[in-house]
């Protein structure tokens, strides 16, 4: 019996016959539907996933013609992390010239909102350094990231440590103050970048705290759209649904907690956004074509459902992409071609 390379969700290699790939496929598949009450992937939409796991190539690639939009998060810091010593223009231009980036970002190795408010001073002028030796759209990025505004370093109650204790209400109302002190942040270091020439404000992994982290940004988009009526905003989440950390909040009449992609969008959407990044969560101890039939279902009906450009959030941990440090090329091009072929996205 043929047996079929591929991999698990942590990154090990492992063979699967033809009859174990559509068992894992059609699994994957029926789990996301069931989730997020969703449609399961078609039987034609199966067939092409097969098709790409029987694919003996160590890379696979779409077909010519039905190439899409490549974006990119906290660009300017990855470098670094890969211990490669260069400063961050030099990394703008090696991800435009060297790897063919459609649109980049700028941002602080903080990379957090609550920081980079008070380095302003330092990153217009090297956005406008930046604007001047670059072509593509340049976004000025960041995260949200809620647990900044916690004691000792932040001026809120932690949450986290006061729900152990039983004190849910005071958890509650802390994690309302945080929202109002980042959405004060967001809006400020959006408006000075986007006002400093950025193309587009980016908030990256969105609602990693939970519904109160989701809630800040939904409103500081929507304070963002209304000063900037021309403003590109992109929103990267963090997660496939949303963790209900305080469990009662609500935006625009939607309780936020438990929100799967395709309801995490409508609202994204509402508040002002232009570009969702869904984000499906990579189950290690499943196959990684089991993965990326469970995160193609979520991805496409983001895209049948979406006004604005659905850009899948492709790296290591999400969307079927293995969790390991370097993921391995084999799956990466068959997750970015499953979501350009099978989920029909607009951008990776």
């Amino acid at each position: 019996m043929e047996k079929f390379y591929t991999r698990m969700g942590d990154g090990s290699a492992i063979e699967l016959s033809e009859s174990e790939l559509k068992r894992d496929l059609e699994e994957g598949t029926k789990d996301a539907a069931e989730r997020a009450k969703i449609p399961p992937l078609s039987e034609d939409d199966l067939r092409r996933l097969l098709d790409i796991y029987k694919c003996p190539d160590k890379s696979v690639g779409v077909e010519r013609g039905k190439e899409v939009i490549l974006s990119y998060d906290s660009g300017t810091t990855k470098f670094n992390r890969a211990n490669i010593s260069v400063s961050r223009l030099q990394s703008l231009q090696l991800y435009e010239r060297a790897l063919g980036a459609d649109t980049m970002e700028m941002g602080h190795m903080d990379y957090s909102y609550k920081p980079a408010k008070s380095i302003m001073w330092i990153e217009q002028p090297t956005l406008e350094q930046a604007l001047l030796v670059t072509i593509p759209a340049l976004f000025y990025g960041a995260m949200p990231n809620l647990g900044l505004y916690t004691q000792p370093d932040g001026p809120c109650s932690n949450p986290m440590e006061l729900i152990p204790q039983g004190k849910i209400p005071e958890a509650r109302a802390a994690q309302e103050e945080m929202v109002e002190h980042a959405v004060k942040d967001m809006v400020f270091v959006g408006s000075t970048m986007y006002e400093s020439g950025a193309d587009g404000i980016n908030f990256d992994t969105t609602a990693a705290a939970g519904d109160a982290e989701f809630l800040a940004v939904l409103r500081a988009i929507a304070i963002l759209r209304k000063k900037y009526p021309q403003m590109c905003i992109e929103v990267g989440m963090s997660g496939e649904f949303i963790l209900g950390m305080h469990g009662g909040l609500e935006y625009d009449g939607v309780r936020l907690a438990g929100l799967y992609p395709h309801k995490q969008l409508e609202l994204v959407e509402k508040a002002g956004a232009t570009i969702f990044g869904p984000a499906i969560n990579t189950n290690t101890d499943e196959s990684c074509p089991w993965n990326v039939a469970r995160s193609a279902t979520f991805a496409k009906i983001c895209g049948e459902n979406s006004h604005i450009p659905v850009h899948a959030n492709v790296g290591m941990g999400v969307e079927g992409i293995p969790v390991t440090l370097t993921p391995p090329v084999d799956s990466v091009s068959r997750v970015s071609k499953a979501m350009v072929e099978v989920a029909r996205l607009d951008g990776l």
